[in-house]
């Protein structure tokens, strides 16, 4: 059985901020590095934070099958490389994935074993304030943003487990006991 953690929900809620917190509670944990043809935001490494791929090298792997999930949010496309997953995988760690709803649901549909956590703001407004301070989107991406938000919030009642990010150590706490609770419960190779 596979230890894989499925860490989804809107742009801007914080998964990031939340696996990285997660991932110093549990060290042993290893990040998926996911694909996308968005560009680079400042201080972003190809490699490190995505695989930085041109729409048709993209497509190219789609095609191939290369993809264990992959989506278009907001105009720019997103995918777990199934090479990427597999190495981690194999090797016995236990991988966390941060993919948006849609790719969670292919997950879902392919790793039924995987434990999907879906986080959720405290409301649409605190949502919108958090991508707006951000500064890394222009407004009409935070708009569309906040249209993708709104219909994934909807969904969070398809997932084993729901994180509120409101007061962030509180969420920390509530992520990490969800997932040492299942490592402990998984078989080890």
């Amino acid at each position: 059985m596979a230890r894989v953690f499925v860490i989804t929900g809107p742009s801007g809620v914080g998964k990031g901020t939340l696996i990285r917190s997660l991932r110093e509670q549990i060290p042993e944990l290893e990040l998926s590095v996911s694909a996308t043809t968005r560009a680079p935001r400042p201080g972003e490494a190809d490699g490190v934070d995505y695989h930085f791929l041109s729409d048709a090298e993209f497509q190219r792997q789609v095609d191939a099958g290369e993809f264990v999930e992959h989506a278009t949010y907001s105009g720019r496309r997103y995918g777990t490389l199934r090479a990427e997953l597999e190495r981690r995988t194999a090797a016995g760690s236990p991988v966390v994935l941060e993919i948006e709803v849609q790719g969670a649901r292919q997950v879902r549909a392919a790793m039924p074993e995987a434990l999907q956590v879906f986080i959720a703001p405290p409301s649409l407004e605190a949502l919108r304030a958090r991508l707006v301070g951000r500064g890394t989107d222009d407004p009409r991406d935070v708009e569309a943003r906040l249209r993708v938000a709104e219909e994934e919030l909807t969904a969070q009642d398809e997932f084993a487990e729901v994180v509120v990010n409101d007061r962030l150590e509180d969420a920390v706490d509530a992520l990490t006991r969800i997932v040492r609770a299942a490592l402990d419960q998984a078989p080890r190779r």
